[in-house]
């Protein structure tokens, strides 16, 4: 099956029903509910400590793609225009979740940026000193 939408000149959607036309919302959350559903009655039955899925809606997709897009290190602008969102805060306080694993790299490129000027730091101290001889 092929998408036959485009959609702000986007195509090539995932979920499309049976014509090529972007699913609707309420469609994809029913067949979610039934998934999520499905899966835990399985793991109910065979497993004796289950892990089960949490409820969920296709909207918490957009949510987890976002908070991805900021992983990824993309233009937080381009993820404002993705989201066709008016106001930027919107981007930032609603849709970006910020990871532990976000945090930890961005204060060990933080952590390497700072050893590096220290580095360099001593580094023209030292051959100030060689100068001078």
């Amino acid at each position: 099956m092929t998408c036959k939408s485009v959609i702000d000149g986007y195509t090539d959607f995932i979920f499309v029903n049976r014509f090529g036309t972007v699913q609707h919302q309420g469609t994809l959350n029913k067949a979610l509910r039934r998934i999520i559903r499905d899966c835990n009655d399985a793991q109910l039955l065979k497993e004796k400590n289950p892990v089960l899925l949490p409820s969920f809606s296709c909207h918490s997709l957009r949510h987890t793609f976002t908070t991805r897009l900021v992983e990824a290190g993309v233009n937080l602008k381009v993820e404002q225009d993705t989201l066709g969102h008016k106001d930027f805060s919107t981007t930032m306080d609603i849709y970006t979740d910020v990871t532990r694993e976000l945090k930890q790299r961005e204060f060990g490129n933080l952590q390497e940026k700072m050893r590096e000027r220290k580095s360099k730091k001593k580094k023209e101290e030292g051959d100030g000193e060689a100068d001078e001889e």
